[in-house]
Order: structure tokens, then sequence, then C-alpha cells
């Protein structure tokens, strides 16, 4: 799906103001408690340029590392002898006590070695961090979506990427146990399955390696070639990339022969004619064989081309999305009350289908500032079955009220996530640029996908459309889907009817129980399925269906959990 989360991070409080500055490096204003007693620190040296390493932003001026200071805390004067860590100190009733000034945590006594690691070898040394942006796209087919997990069981693709970063010394082995140290982050989380052409992960990261000097090629060469990474550009210090993502872009792909109306004396087919709905013969149900089989059915699917009044139709109901609505029907886990299901949507564009193969293809494009947790498939299921069962566009319109119904979701392998938009971002870091050069230490490219436009339509080609078509025409996974659809006979579907009004059978309300409730199947969460189980198979269909199924309520989920799987 469609999300992301916060980064974390803190720090912890101190009881009273440390005795040694902060690294010069580091963000913070000073302590003005020890201000007073502390020597002026030197200038430090100038940072490294990152010349000749793929890293935009980073220009010369960059630091080659982090120097020592020195303090002399307590000091009156000129005469006064540093290096002494013992003092004598009076107490209430004067007796001489003596102290160990308190160090930093982490830092070592005046003289002694820094201790071994257990290997035995030398640490190696330490290299600066920068806050940067890694531009990535991948295909999520065989990933547990892009969100790194704590079960290092589970393959997902910050995993993969993190796993290379440290291969190449980009992150230390010393932040190598935690990604949070490092502060990652990303644009968008995707659910499993999900793909990607472009996708923005914000860490810290360390930009100058010696012997690398193209540090974009050789993490690339350390991973799977269904994961890219485009770029890595240096940011600005309070960059990140959830809360600094101004929008994103996604595109849904379904096969237009969804558009094709309930086969007759289906379940859905009797539900909309007790409701007064027509329920003429339509041309591709009277074409068919009574004793078709399921594969034959789908071979004709395949071949059945969407009609232009029923363009019109999506585009028209597809309208009523855009603008800033309550979708709380469009997720789980959260009702009408809840002020984070308002969002916005700037634009939906539903593009002429093509044709690839046997099959054709509808594109849909949105363009919103954030996406809650099933949003998008949710939304493109109640304009498909809107449209195909002859309900009035204004439906949409009746689910951004207050009453709470059940809307399937659209099977996962349509979902691609096209980039995230950082606009604000890049207005700003541009009119600083203005007065600096690239090679400036404090310039901040901007962050626009479309540089990388060649590289992401080769990739979506290779990588997501063709595994995309390839499985669909194995397993039938959008014809599954719309026959599960078409086999349920209960009232969870019930506002689909001619008047586009949602029936008070269809409400659902918690805690009541509802007979004969819609229950989706695991099998169209999934983008990758095993040898043998294809659409051509009539007995593995069947064996599907009648598999276990997963009903749509979900055990609740907090408001965290909830923002952190949004995209």
């Amino acid at each position: 799906m469609e999300v992301d989360p916060p980064s974390i991070g803190g720090s912890e409080p101190s009881a009273a103001p440390s005795p040694i500055p902060k690294r010069p490096h580091e963000d913070g204003a000073p302590d003005h408690g020890t201000a007073s007693k502390r020597p002026k620190p030197a200038d430090t040296a100038p940072e490294e340029s990152g010349k000749g390493i793929h890293v935009e932003g980073a220009g010369e001026g960059e630091a080659k590392g982090h120097g020592e200071i020195v303090e002399a805390a307590g000091e009156k004067g000129k005469g006064d002898k540093r290096g002494d860590m013992q003092k004598k100190q009076r107490g209430k009733k004067g007796k001489e006590k003596e102290y160990v000034r308190s160090r930093r945590r982490g830092t070592r006594p005046e003289g002694q070695e820094a201790p071994l690691p257990e290997n035995g070898e030398p640490k190696a040394p330490r290299l600066p961090k920068r806050p940067c942006a890694l531009l990535i796209g991948f295909c999520g087919d065989g990933y547990n979506g892009m969100q790194i997990q704590p079960d290092p069981k589970l393959r997902t693709i910050e995993g993969v990427l993190f796993d290379a970063l440290i291969k190449v010394g980009a992150v230390s082995q010393d932040n190598s146990d935690n990604p949070t140290k490092v502060k990652l982050g990303r644009a968008a989380r995707t659910d499993a399955g999900v793909h990607a052409a472009g996708n923005v992960v914000s860490m810290k990261l360390i930009t100058t390696i010696p012997g690398v000097p193209d540090l974009v090629g050789r993490i690339n060469e350390e991973l799977p070639p269904e994961i890219r990474l485009w770029s890595i550009l240096r940011v600005q210090n309070s960059f990140n990339a959830r809360t600094t993502c101004d929008s994103r872009k996604y595109t849904y792909f379904f096969p237009s022969y969804l558009m094709i109306p309930p086969k007759p004396d289906s379940g859905l087919h009797n539900s909309l004619r007790e409701q007064g709905a027509e329920t003429q013969g339509h041309p591709f149900w009277e074409a068919g064989k009574s004793n078709e089989t399921s594969a034959e059915d789908l071979r004709r699917k395949r071949a059945y081309r969407i009609t232009p009044e029923q363009l019109v139709a999506l585009r028209e109901a597809a309208k009523k999305f855009e603008g800033s609505h309550n979708f709380h029907n469009f997720t789980v886990g959260r009702d009408f009350r809840d002020r984070s299901c308002q969002r916005f949507l700037k634009s939906i564009e539903i593009l002429d289908p093509a044709v690839y193969g046997d099959t054709e293809w509808i594109a849909v494009l949105l363009h919103g500032q954030s996406f809650m947790l099933h949003q998008i498939r949710k939304m493109i299921s109640a304009l498909v079955l809107s449209c195909r069962t002859g309900t009035p566009p204004h439906l949409i319109e009746e689910m951004y009220g207050p009453r709470q119904v059940f809307i399937p979701k659209m099977p996962a392998l349509g979902l691609l996530l096209e980039y995230p938009i950082f606009e604000s971002y890049s207005k700003r870091v541009g009119g600083v640029n203005q007065k600096l050069q690239p090679s400036d230490p404090d310039y901040r490219p901007t962050i626009d996908f479309e540089v990388h436009r060649a590289q992401l339509d080769e990739f979506k080609e290779h990588h997501i459309y063709s595994k995309m078509r390839s499985i669909e025409d194995q397993f039938g996974i959008f014809d599954g889907w719309i026959r599960s659809i078409d086999a349920y006979a209960g009232n969870d579907l019930g506002y689909l009817n001619p008047k586009g009004v949602i029936p008070t059978t269809a409400v659902i309300k918690r805690g009541e129980f509802r007979a004969n409730p819609f229950r989706e199947k695991k099998r169209f969460d999934a983008t990758s399925f095993p040898a043998g189980a294809g659409a051509e198979n009539p007995a593995s269909i069947e064996a599907e269906e009648s598999s276990e199924e997963e009903e749509e309520t979900q055990l609740p989920l907090g408001k965290e959990e909830l923002a952190d799987m949004e995209g």
C-alpha cells in the first residue's frame, strides 16, 4: 500500500550541562551555563570535497573528519594547570573531598587506549555522516513491503538497501545494528508486493568513502536488479522524507474486462434485480456457452474492449474523488469522527486504454497529498463496481458521509507508486541556491524524479509492467477478484443500486452481528504466486475459492500504527 512512518529519534535529558562542548558538526545552541569558562574553539578544518562521487550537493568544503576540542573547564586564569582530573572541594563541615570530573558518555580517560573489538581487529576510522535523500525505485514482487522490519526473516526493500549500504561502507559498523541511529525514514510506505518507480529514503550517510569514486554505482552493484538507486542528494539538516513530502503520485492498472456487468443469475446480479435495476442481457454473456468453463470464460474476457460510453462513465465518476473529502470508508480502522480521514486529492486522470498481448488495460493516475492504508485500492474498487453496475456516480459522495460501509479492495497487483513530490522543499533550497555555486558546501539540490525519466520508464517496463501483465496472464488475478464480487449475495454491497443511495441494510455498525458478511481473500493482496496455480488450471481456481478466507475486519490499530501505514 501506500504508506510511511515518522522518523524516530530523541535525546536523553541530562542533570547538568556537560563540561565537554558539542562537536563542531553537531547542531544545537551553545551551553550558556559554561560558555564563559570555555576558550573560543579554533576554526574547524574545511570539509572534504565530494568531487568524483555521485552525491549531488556535496561540494567543496565537506568535512574530512571530526577534530577533538580540548576544554579547559573551570579555568580561571592563564596560570591554571590543565589535565588534572581530580580536584579538592570543601564540604559543609569543612572536610576536603575528592571528586572526579564527569566525562561525556562514551569518552575515555586521557591515555587510555581504545579496546579492541571481539574479533581482535582495530575499528575502522570514523567517517563523517551527512543528511541525504536516496532516490530509489523497486519492484515489490517477493518483498514484505517497503519498511524495514525487526524480524530479519522478513525481506523488505529497506532491509536489502540497508545491507547494501553497510557493505559499501556508507553506513558504519557501529550503526549497522539499528537503522534509527542514522535516522532512516521514507516518503511513502508501500505494502507487500507494491511497486515504486520512485521513492525517497532519508538518512545520515557516509558519502566520502576511501576507494569508492562512484558511490551510487557501487551501491547498485550490491543491490538486486529489481531495486535501483537513482541518485543520492545532500539535504538540509531538518529534512525528513515523510513530513517534508508535499504529495505523492500513484498509478493503478486494471484490465478493461472488469467493466463487463455481473454474470446473469450470480449473487450480485440477483441483488441488483431485487433493487429495481434493469438487468437486460449483455452481448458478452449472450455470446457465451451455457457449459463454458472458467478458463474459456477468461479467454473471451481478455478479448473484451471497453466501450466509449463506459469510459466516459468512469471519467465522470472519478471526478467525484477530487478535492478534500472524508475518506473514512476508503481505509480500515478509522471512523467518520477521525480528523485524519480528511484527505485532499489534487487530481485523478483515466488514460485511454492500451492493449498488451490479448488484454486491454486501463491506467488511473492519482495525485494526492497523502493516502491512507488501502485507500487507493478501495477508491478504484468503488469506481469500477459503481460503473459496471450502472450505479449513479453520486454514490461516491454518499460514502463521504457518517455511515460506514464495506468497500472491497482491488488486487494489490495493479498498484504502482510513481514518485513522491517535494515542491515546497525544492522551492526553499532553490531560493538559497541562487546565491551559491554547486561546489559550495551549503548548496542543496532540488528533489526531482523527472531528471531520471528515461531510467524510470525503462525500469517500469522491464521490472514492473512486464511482470504485472505476466502474472495476470498466468494466474488471472483480476478475473478471480471480479468473480468473487459477483458471487456475493449478501447486503454489504447493497449500495450498488440504480438510485445511488446507501440502504440501511448495507450500513455497518460496530459490535452488531451481520449475516453473511463479505469476506476478502488473501490471494488478492499478493503479487507473487506458486507455480501450478495458473488461471488455465480450473482445479487450482476452485481450490483457491474454497480455501480459507479473510474477513475485512482487522484488529484495532492505534493512531501511530495507522500513521505508520500511510503513503
